[in-house]
């Protein structure tokens, strides 16, 4: 089984688009992750919902994990308010490395063991033709376990 046979079209979202849209997004389709794209359409980021959490929680609430008890949702204008008027290139955490990405004729096991490494919900499957790269959709860790599992 090769990475193009297991390629899924995946929502995505170009990184000079809006924050809530994108936040919007990840919400509507009950995304695992983010797949972010730079304006060629090539994969930027690939960023779990969890880290796009994290940056919407205010900064005093991470540092003092005692206060979120007594904080309750009257504070959660505060939530859209930190992304208003970002874009998600704004929005995303720092980047430390590339988005994991494969190309089309990777096998079951390569997109495993870099799904593994850089654990990420998903991987990107592309197709390089010179400089130009195509974004073909992307493997998620659900579709990834249900093949390995099957034995298939």
């Amino acid at each position: 089984m090769l990475a193009r046979d297991l390629a899924e079209t995946y929502p995505h979202i170009s990184v000079d688009a809006d924050a809530v849209d994108a936040a919007r997004l990840l919400a509507g389709n009950k995304l695992p992750a983010l797949l972010v794209v730079d304006s060629d359409q090539r994969p930027y980021a690939i960023v779990p919902g969890s880290q796009l959490i994290k940056q919407l929680v205010p900064d005093y609430l991470l540092e003092e994990p005692l206060l979120v008890s007594v904080i309750d949702d009257r504070h959660l204008g505060e939530v859209t308010e930190k992304i208003a008027g970002l874009t998600v290139g704004e929005w995303l955490p720092p980047r430390t490395y590339a988005p994991p990405v494969v190309g089309p004729d990777a096998g079951l096991l390569q997109v495993a063991a870099l799904m593994a490494r850089t654990r990420s919900p998903l991987v990107a499957v592309i197709e390089r033709d010179g400089d130009e790269v195509r974004l073909l959709g992307a493997v998620t860790a659900a579709c990834l376990m249900a093949r390995l599992v099957s034995g298939s």
